[in-house]
């Protein structure tokens, strides 16, 4: 009842304003579009969670900053935004196919231990990783697949008994050729599902885009449960959609995920939503794009996955992680490697260190300026973060704006980004002159001096000497930037 409370509780001063435009990019008609709720000031928004067989890598993390970024613009526009995110622990098959081995019960053999404890684990650790990447996880549900096995059962049935749905021993089917709408995010059709990827030959399926609503238990399943067509587990996609009936209703504002999940997931939680429902299930529906690693994408099953504890443990902030995230657009491929990430963490730490100053000279009093309207314009228009970044540094740097007007945009860009960015102190793992010391900061100055007569093979040898006392320095567009070294 408290969260009913927070999100539909008595409205604040000014909220029956009108809030300020803002532009996505919606997936289903591919155009750059214009938020408008469903109801006035109140938005209902479910992102795609985790299966919760191993921990997350920091490639599925780019998609949780990506969706508390939208959060967070919709927000700080003068929405309320009530966020669900789901923890998948059951029904997911490897590969994501609809038949095979499930993700739980890999990760139980994997551990010799119950599905059970396993996801506890997981969900645990991964609602963690998202609160050290600033994710506000107090604000959001987190409900579990077998949390909801009865309302899942229950919309199955619902779409049997309207004729979407068909059996087959092994499990309860939905009638894709039945929902003429079926696959109309990303334009998908019926043709070139017969051809694609993960769509697998089953015996005495109607079409190959048919998928599995319930399945048929096998002896050796871990997790099985009682159903009108017997004992069995749900199918991935219906989770999703049974979730969201039951925690936001029949109809939301805005779905997000990973691209990897619109074809298939997404398409199948349009047509068992929409089939049941018989009115619109998503009004937005946004994707964000792979992180890349060497022009991979970032992938368990080959193997070339980073934790965000490995970031940690190389002695990098995780909202270095975020940052990192934040300097290309949520559309476009990100490409990792370790050096990209330093220098993220080294623009942070600048970053940190400015604002902090900043903070100090301005008494941390705001004021308006134009430098924030074009940031607000940048953030609200598709979340163009990068062109926001750009904004924020210019504007901070120039001798145009007053320190109340710096100290005015540093807080739009903090409600925005979730850098913290208003800490009176610079963040734990920054680097003031104080905390350098006395001979690397003698290097320093020699390094620069050497820079200064263009004498780099010098340069270069002072860079190496101290990076053997466990520092880096990266070269930026304000000069050196010496960070704790992490590689």
């Amino acid at each position: 009842m408290r969260w009913l409370a927070r999100i539909f509780g008595k409205r604040g001063a000014g909220a029956e304003n009108r809030p300020p435009q803002v532009f996505f990019t919606n997936t289903l008609s591919g155009h750059r579009e214009l938020f408008v709720s469903r109801k006035p000031g109140i938005v209902l928004m479910y992102s795609c969670g985790p299966t919760v067989y191993d921990r997350a890598h920091i490639g599925n993390l780019r998609a949780f900053v990506f969706s508390d970024t939208v959060a967070r613009v919709l927000i700080a526009a003068g929405y309320r935004v009530r966020r669900v995110i789901n923890i998948t622990d059951v029904g997911h098959m490897v590969g994501d196919r609809e038949h095979g081995e499930d993700k739980m019960a890999v990760g139980a053999a994997r551990e010799k231990a119950t599905p059970e404890a396993i996801a506890a684990r997981y969900a645990k650790l991964f609602i963690e990783d998202i609160g050290e990447l600033n994710i506000p996880t107090g604000d959001i549900l987190f409900p579990r697949a077998t949390e909801y096995l009865k309302e899942q059962i229950a919309l199955a049935k619902t779409l049997e008994e309207k004729g979407f749905a068909y059996r087959l021993p092994d499990g309860l089917y939905f009638d894709t050729e039945k929902f003429p709408g079926y696959g109309k995010l990303g334009g998908l059709s019926h043709a070139k599902l017969e051809a694609g990827a993960r769509v697998e030959v089953v015996k005495g399926k109607r079409h190959p885009a048919d998928f599995v609503l319930w399945r048929t238990a096998k002896p050796n399943d871990l997790q099985q449960w009682d159903s009108p067509w017997g004992r069995g587990n749900p199918g991935w996609h219906i989770e999703c959609s049974a979730m969201i009936r039951s925690l936001l209703g029949q109809e939301i504002d805005i779905h997000t995920g990973g691209e990897d999940l619109a074809h298939i997931h997404h398409n199948n939680e349009i047509a068992q939503s929409e089939a049941a429902n018989g009115r619109t299930f998503v009004q937005y529906w946004m994707h964000s794009a792979f992180l890349t690693m060497q022009g991979e994408k970032a992938s368990k099953s080959l193997g070339n996955v980073v934790y965000l504890s490995d970031v940690v443990a190389k002695g990098i902030h995780p909202l270095a992680l975020r940052y990192f995230f934040l300097q290309a657009h949520y559309r476009t491929p990100l490409s990792f490697s370790w050096d990209a990430l330093a220098g993220a963490a080294s623009a942070l730490d600048r970053l940190w260190k400015l604002t902090h100053e900043i903070g100090e000279v301005s008494k941390r009093v705001k004021s308006h300026s134009e430098a924030s309207d074009r940031f607000l314009a940048a953030v609200r228009d598709d979340l163009a973060t990068p062109q926001a970044l750009s904004i924020l540094w210019d504007s901070l740097r120039s001798e145009d704006y007053t320190p109340e007007e710096k100290w005015g945009l540093i807080k739009e860009a903090d409600a925005h980004f979730g850098l913290s960015l208003l800490q009176p102190n610079a963040p734990s793992g920054t680097l003031l002159e104080k905390d350098v010391p006395e001979d690397v900061r003698q290097l320093l100055a020699k390094r620069r001096e050497a820079r200064a007569h263009n004498d780099f093979k010098e340069a270069d040898h002072l860079r190496d000497e101290i990076g053997r006392r466990g520092y880096r320095v990266d070269d930026g567009p304000d000069g050196p930037v010496l960070t704790r070294s992490t590689l």
